[in-house]
C-alpha cells in the first residue's frame, strides 16, 4: 500500500495529462471503468468535462471514486 500519489498519464480529448493518485484510488478507478465497460480515458474524460474550474482533476477523480462507493 503507497500513501504517496503516483503520477498515472491519461489521454483526454487526445491531449496526454498526467494526474497523480494514490494506488489504491488509481484501482480503484480502474475497476470502476471496467465495470462500466468504458476506456479508463473516456471516463477520465467525462469528470473532466463536469467537474468545472474550481477543483483539479485528480481530486475530481478521488470524488469520483469515493461517491460511487458510497452510493452502493
Amino acid at each position: 500500500m503507497s500513501g504517496r500519489p503516483v503520477k498515472h498519464s491519461l489521454t483526454l480529448r487526445g491531449h496526454r495529462t498526467s494526474v497523480s493518485l494514490e494506488d489504491e484510488f488509481w484501482r480503484a478507478f480502474r475497476e470502476i471503468a471496467t465495470k462500466k465497460d468504458m476506456p479508463i480515458n473516456v471516463l477520465a474524460a467525462e469528470i473532466d468535462a463536469d467537474r468545472g474550474t474550481e477543483i483539479g482533476l485528480a481530486s475530481a477523480i478521488r470524488v469520483y471514486v469515493l461517491n460511487h462507493y458510497r452510493s452502493r
